[in-house]
């Protein structure tokens, strides 16, 4: 049997995995791009292993981007990313990987893409061609390449790493091509929703790095502490947590029905919880005070709790602390310094939003976060070609 030979990176970022690629390494036609996509990753798996594909069988490591050089005059690159069901022939183009987003840079550099000094720190401006915003890159360079290794610890990843700065620009705005439209599509910073099975909860409905669901932790019977073990094989605390998606979605108006957005949309909106701080082991057995953190949050992620925090999950967290009336604010007022630290399965995460207001209306023109990336393979990627 015939086998496709494409070339292609395997890459961290932050505490994601995914396969890159060149945009004119694959096919044009978007349908045998996914079926090829998905193949790489091993995609779908009745068995939920990913034996057979680059895959980790997890919402952190079934993902893939495609590059290309921007045609925009604000933007070096075109970077579009795609979320990767693991048992189901689906792949989501709908929403951002904020942890992927850190090796954006990095690959855009080594792959000829953008060019960069021979030292210090590179700047690379970045289209998100799923919600339409821009991110900057700032990427370390050392001797002509990326320096990936470095001092630089982030909780979730087992090795330090060289630091990699990341501003998301009007994250929250209805600028741009962002599907659903203003940051608080319903016009409300706290709505209501009636679930099947469970009554009535406030929710906050935010666009922000990608379309998100805030609630507090008391909603789903939690209490914010929980680590991935907790939760992930629990059925019920699942179907409800993804009932509260689902109807998010509908209420942000991204899909008609709960039901369309649990077989087609599984990637976004997210769905976040959060809780004011309490000390709790994280998932590496270290210790996590109450008195080092502004609040608790963990979030859902293709059916699963995330087993840190996404990067557009700290966005939205950063942009709904910085505005009066949301849930997260109810929970955690960010400080002085405009930053509000959280403690997720992995430990905990400082992120910065800058919020102003205008007539009354909030708007959030910059979300700061630090993240760090690695090459981890380089070459071909091999894919039936049946």
């Amino acid at each position: 049997m015939t086998q496709l030979r494409i070339p292609a990176v395997y890459m961290r970022g932050g505490t994601s995995k995914g396969v890159f690629f060149k945009a004119d390494d694959l096919p044009s036609d978007t349908q045998l791009r996914d079926k090829i996509l998905m193949r790489v990753i091993g995609s779908p798996d009745r068995y939920g292993k990913h034996i057979d594909g680059m895959g980790g069988a997890t919402s952190s490591t079934s993902k893939v981007v495609v590059m290309s050089k921007s045609s925009r005059s604000d933007c070096d690159v075109d970077y579009l990313f795609g979320a990767v069901a693991v048992e189901k022939p689906v792949i989501d183009w709908t929403g951002n990987c904020g942890n992927l987003s850190a090796a954006v840079g990095p690959y855009a550099i080594s792959a000829g893409l953008v060019e960069a000094p021979t030292h210090g720190l590179a700047t690379v401006r970045i289209w998100q061609a799923n919600i339409g915003k821009r991110i900057i890159a700032h990427v370390q360079m050392h001797a002509g390449e990326v320096q990936e290794t470095g001092d630089f610890e982030l909780d979730g990843v087992a090795f330090p790493a060289a630091e990699v700065k990341l501003e998301f620009i009007d994250p929250a705005s209805d600028e741009g091509e962002s599907e659903g439209g203003a940051m608080f599509p319903t016009g409300n910073k706290i709505d209501t929703l009636d679930i099947p099975g469970l009554g009535k909860i406030e929710v906050t409905l935010i666009n922000a790095g990608n379309p998100t669901v805030f609630v507090e932790a008391a909603s789903l019977g939690l209490d914010g502490t929980e680590l991935q073990s907790d939760v992930n094989g629990k059925t019920e605390i699942l179907k409800l947590a993804e009932s509260i998606r689902a109807h998010g979605a509908v209420a942000m108006g991204l899909v008609a029905t709960a039901e369309e957005a649990t077989e087609k949309r599984p990637h976004t909106p997210k769905l976040a919880f959060v809780a004011k701080p309490k000390s709790y082991i994280a998932s590496d057995g270290k210790s996590v005070s109450a008195q080092s953190i502004d609040m608790l949050a963990r979030i859902f992620s293709m059916g699963q709790l995330h087993h840190a925090m996404t990067g557009t999950g700290a966005v939205a967290i950063a942009a709904a602390a910085a505005i009066p009336g949301t849930i997260v604010r109810r929970v955690a007022p960010v400080g002085d310094d405009g930053r509000v630290r959280f403690g997720h399965p992995s430990g905990s995460l400082s992120v910065g939003a800058q919020a102003v207001e205008h007539e009354g209306q909030w708007s959030v023109k910059k979300v700061l976060m630090s993240r760090t990336a690695r090459r981890l393979m380089e070459g071909w990627v091999r894919v039936p070609a049946n």
